[in-house]
């Protein structure tokens, strides 16, 4: 893959770098990142698509050929003019109802397409537990039975929704969801968990109202979401992300019981 000398960062985290290019939207990731996991990503956003999801279209997965990406893994997709609901929200904060009831519906409704060819929710819980050796043994098998416990499940389930992830386009129609890594298909509150925990590291704030929210519209008791709160806290441990740890650690450990 190419990279042209007019590209422009959007953003910049943890293990990649995403750039406008023209009219392709380019994520590029360290050279850590191996590159089956960035054809898992392709193959995720393929498979949203065929279960009816708006999702960015691949256009290219491919090694960057020079400058300073040189041999690094990228992924390409179709640029959508657009705003992200994080930066629609954070200029008309008088109206974030609004944008949080917009927020789950959209989420509700992609939890209502089945997925069958995803991985399984599950499955990919219990590796990413497995190697975490800092949480207490008889915590993480508390966990493990938790797991043990799950529906297998096979709603469609983005295991990294937030607002950053959905794209309202310039052109005014329906909106876009981005950044399918984590995509598998499970049940809806083990994926409403997950985003409850985001909204917690990020936007500590927006966590409550967005349990709340979710609750009314799934109508779905807040206890079975909080139910799997450690689980989703105890996955993330094992991204490695040091900043984030001690939290994280916290969440696994102290929240066993929603009242």
């Amino acid at each position: 893959m190419n990279l042209s000398n007019g590209k422009t960062e959007i953003v910049r985290r943890h293990n990649k770098v995403v750039y406008q290019d023209g009219n392709r939207l380019v994520k590029v990731y360290n050279d850590q990142k191996p590159g089956s996991d960035v054809f898992n990503e392709a193959l995720n956003n393929a498979r949203v698509i065929e279960a009816g999801g708006r999702v960015p279209r691949v256009l290219e997965v491919s090694q960057v050929k020079d400058g300073e990406w040189e041999g690094s893994w990228a992924i390409a997709f179709g640029y959508i003019p657009s705003r992200n609901l994080e930066q629609i929200v954070d200029e008309d904060e008088a109206h974030i109802g609004k944008y949080f009831e917009q927020f789950v519906r959209l989420q509700l409704d992609i939890q209502a397409a089945d997925a069958p060819l995803l991985n399984r929710q599950k499955d990919k819980l219990r590796r990413m537990i497995n190697k975490v050796k800092l949480i207490d043994p008889s915590v993480r098998y508390d966990l493990q039975m938790r797991l043990d416990g799950l529906k297998g499940g096979g709603k469609v389930c983005h295991g990294d929704f937030v607002p950053s992830n959905v794209l309202i386009p310039n052109d005014g129609s329906d909106p876009y969801v981005c950044d399918w890594a984590h995509v598998t298909a499970g049940i809806p509150e083990v994926d409403a968990a997950q985003t409850y925990l985001l909204f917690k590291v990020e936007h500590p704030d927006s966590a409550e109202r967005y349990l709340d929210v979710y609750s009314k519209m799934a109508d779905m008791p807040k206890q079975i979401i909080m139910n799997w709160v450690p689980v989703v806290a105890a996955a993330e441990l094992a991204r490695g992300r040091k900043q984030r740890e001690q939290f994280l650690l916290n969440q696994v450990e102290a929240v066993f019981d929603y009242h």
